[in-house]
């Protein structure tokens, strides 16, 4: 199948039917048009430590539930535990493994905030303060006119947005026909219209890191791609290339399209976890790294921010979800149940890829998981307390 035709059958695989995805998301960048960054000149293997035992249960809404069910029923492909950047845990099923590429989804997101904070210590961006068509004058006349790149970083845009994924009229659905051939990411952000006081509400809109995306690609003069290969992929020491999906016109996905290994997802969390230093190198300032992790407003505080039909019980900072709490946990979290979970307080960066296949056949908790694999992943990284 030509990449092509393949982009057309994309938006024909049944996404929030039921249907199993595993054997789509380990190939979705040779299924769909994508650009490869290389593999890092100098490879980073993390270190190996004394393997951990997995807990047994984990306590979510008042009862004792099996990991081991929830591994299962959430179609997992990849679990990978560090602490203290080396690896206590690390096991493939169905179609994942050590080398298998998988899809971000919306754990993209974690990595294009990077990218922001990065072009904004090199000079590229002067503030997150300044409206962001000062520098995207083609989303003037948007619902991006005048907005804060600050309040887009949050969430926060006041852009119209329905992340509903059961419901086909929503904006989210809406967004995937640029992915058609001829179809345009850019040519939809101009068509987003607002509709609340950008800063005011946190409503999670996909579209909001696709315009971050196309802010970084238009202050650096680079690609998302070329960008990232520079600032994340080298430094970082990526084992294995990665691959960002494009859209019809050949802009990537910002905001899910990124395909990386298990353990290279890993590493923006270790990244993160470390305050922004990789290897005695400051790669995001730690500034940055900070303001990022924390809801430093009312409506981003958890409870408050809305996905879809629902709101969830989490916080919200710059494209990172912070879990309730008191431990400074942050997480990237993409539909399907992916997740770059991070406990600094245990030193501990968890790698979740999935393809939880009842996710987005309903609204809310129930089927979609989140909250649930959250309190799982905290399970894991408070067992080695023990360990």
């Amino acid at each position: 199948m030509s990449k092509a035709s393949s982009v057309t059958h994309m938006g024909t695989l049944g996404l929030f039917t039921g249907i199993p995805q595993y054997e789509n998301f380990c190939r979705l960048k040779d299924m769909m048009n994508s650009r490869e960054m290389a593999a890092a000149k100098r490879p980073h293997q993390f270190r190996e430590g004394v393997r951990m035992v997995l807990p047994a249960e984990y306590e979510f809404e008042g009862r004792r539930r099996r990991l081991a069910n929830l591994i299962e029923d959430t179609h997992t492909s990849a679990l990978f535990v560090l602490q203290d950047g080396e690896v206590r845990f690390e096991r493939y099923w169905l179609t994942g493994g050590r080398d298998v590429h998988w899809i971000s989804f919306s754990v993209a997101k974690s990595f294009v905030s990077a990218l922001v904070g990065i072009a904004i210590s090199e000079g590229f961006i002067s503030s997150i303060e300044e409206p962001i068509t000062a520098y995207l004058p083609i989303l003037v006349g948007s619902g991006y006119e005048d907005v804060r790149i600050k309040d887009v970083m949050q969430m926060s845009s006041g852009a119209r947005w329905n992340e509903d994924y059961s419901d086909p009229t929503s904006e989210i659905f809406k967004m995937r026909a640029a992915l058609l051939p001829g179809g345009s990411l850019d040519e939809f952000l101009k068509s987003v219209v607002g509709d609340t006081k950008p800063g005011t509400m946190c409503r999670y809109a996909s579209a909001d890191t696709q315009a971050l995306g196309l802010l970084i690609t238009e202050t650096t003069g680079c690609s998302l791609s070329e960008y990232m290969q520079k600032k994340l992929c080298e430094p970082l020491g990526m084992e294995s290339p990665g691959y960002w999906l494009l859209d019809g016109r050949g802009r990537e996905m910002a905001y899910a399209g990124l395909n990386l290994t298990a353990r290279d997802f890993a590493k923006i969390g270790e990244l993160y976890r470390n305050k922004g230093v990789w290897e005695e190198r400051q790669v995001v300032p730690a500034e940055w790294v900070a303001a990022s992790t924390k809801a430093d407003a009312p409506h981003l505080a958890p409870g408050r921010p809305v996905v879809g039909d629902h709101t969830m019980p989490m916080g919200y900072g710059y494209q990172w979800w912070l879990p309730d709490g008191d431990e400074g946990e942050f997480s990237g979290i993409g539909i399907y149940n992916q997740f770059v979970y991070v406990d600094p307080s245990r030193r501990v960066v968890i790698v979740k890829l999935s393809a939880n296949p009842l996710f987005g056949t309903s609204g809310g908790e129930k089927t979609q998981r989140d909250v649930e694999n959250i309190e799982a992943l905290r399970a894991i990284a408070r067992s080695l307390d023990r360990q």
